[in-house]
C-alpha cells in the first residue's frame, strides 16, 4: 500500500510540473512552445517528430488536466492535514 500512495505522489507531482509550465517564459526559450513548433512542408498528422509529440502532451497536460488537478490538490493537502 505504501508504493501505491508513493506512486500517486510521484505522478500527481509530474503532472502539476507539467501544467506549472510558463510557455512565454520557459517553453519558449527551449523552443518547446506551440507557437515555435513548425513541422515541415506536407508532414501530415502521423509523421510527427518526437518534438512535436512533446509540444503536443505539453499542452494537452496543461489544458484537460488543470480543473482535475484543483480537485486532486486539494484532496490531497485535505488527506495530508488530517490523516498526515
Amino acid at each position: 500500500m505504501l508504493l501505491f500512495g508513493n506512486l500517486i505522489y510521484v505522478s500527481v507531482l509530474l503532472v502539476n510540473a507539467i501544467a506549472i509550465l510558463s510557455e512565454d517564459r520557459f517553453l519558449a526559450r527551449i523552443n518547446l512552445s506551440s507557437a515555435s513548433y513548425d513541422p515541415a512542408f506536407g508532414a501530415g498528422p502521423d509523421s510527427q517528430s518526437a518534438k512535436g509529440k512533446v509540444i503536443n502532451l505539453i499542452a494537452s497536460v496543461r489544458t484537460l488536466m488543470r480543473i482535475p488537478l484543483i480537485a486532486i490538490n486539494t484532496l490531497i493537502i485535505i488527506y495530508e492535514l488530517v490523516l498526515g
